[in-house]
């Protein structure tokens, strides 16, 4: 059986020598990795700071960089809800569920995404705010779902929750680049996750993926955690407040 472990060996070997090396390394870092929501919170902004290192072996390439800065927010269901009017009245006529999507998404390039990529390979990286609410194991809308999508992206640019930013990655020089995230207020904690992916003619060089935090702190995370841990007791206590103000609104404002 040596001959065939030898045999197989050599073929790893020649297999191994066939793939070409990667010629770019991409890096990257957050000016934070953590956002803290106070009482006095309005929103905040935090920096992807990112370099490209190429081999230094290898030739230069004949186009430029091009980098997509995708960030994905807390997965939560999603409902839209198509409103028909009978009448006087508003009624929900149907409805598409979008389970697991990101509440908050941003994708930030450096030039448009129609020439960085073709629409085909846009689609099939989910390089977008359409193409992100594809699903990941079919890749494939699910038929008649197109205009509830469109509707979803639209409710969401609204809120201020999902944005497309076709010059929010300034190259500071060929390889060193930057990209300013807003989040609003109206951003929920939990769980970011930023994916950064490096492009040219076309092609995927590298990618890279961090992540951040929105946290609550102080008052704002005690009442969060009694209201989960304590839900009785909090309500309770809320009820009381409720009644204590109304009284006092009663007795200061009591015309005799």
């Amino acid at each position: 059986m040596s001959w065939l472990r030898n045999a197989l060996l050599a073929a790893g070997l020649a297999l191994a020598a066939g793939q070409p090396a990667k010629a770019e390394t991409l890096i990257a870092a957050l000016s934070t990795h953590q956002i803290a929501i106070t009482s006095n919170y309005t929103g905040d902004q935090l920096t992807v700071f990112g370099l490209v290192e190429r081999e230094g072996r290898t030739a230069g390439r004949a186009d430029p960089y091009d980098i997509v800065v995708t960030v994905r927010g807390p997965p939560r269901m999603l409902i839209v809800r198509e409103k028909e009017r009978v009448g006087p009245l508003w009624v929900n006529r149907q409805q598409r569920r979008f389970p697991e999507r990101p509440v908050f998404l941003t994708v930030s390039t450096n030039r448009p995404i129609s020439e960085i990529l073709s629409e085909e390979a846009a689609r099939r990286e989910r390089v977008g705010l359409a193409n992100a609410q594809r699903t990941p194991a079919t890749n494939v809308f699910e038929f008649g779902i197109g205009p509830y999508r469109d509707a979803l992206i639209r409710i969401m640019e609204d809120k201020g929750l999902y944005a497309e930013n076709e010059r929010g990655v300034t190259f500071l020089s060929p390889t060193l680049f930057s990209a300013p995230i807003n989040v609003p207020a109206t951003a929920p904690t939990g769980s970011y996750e930023i994916e950064i992916v490096l492009y040219a003619g076309g092609a995927a060089l590298a990618r890279q993926t961090t992540n951040f935090e929105v946290v609550k702190t102080g008052m704002e995370q005690s009442l969060a955690s009694a209201a989960h841990e304590r839900p009785l007791l909090y309500g309770l206590a809320t009820a009381a407040l409720a009644l204590l103000f109304g009284w006092l609104a009663t007795t200061i404002f009591r015309r005799d």
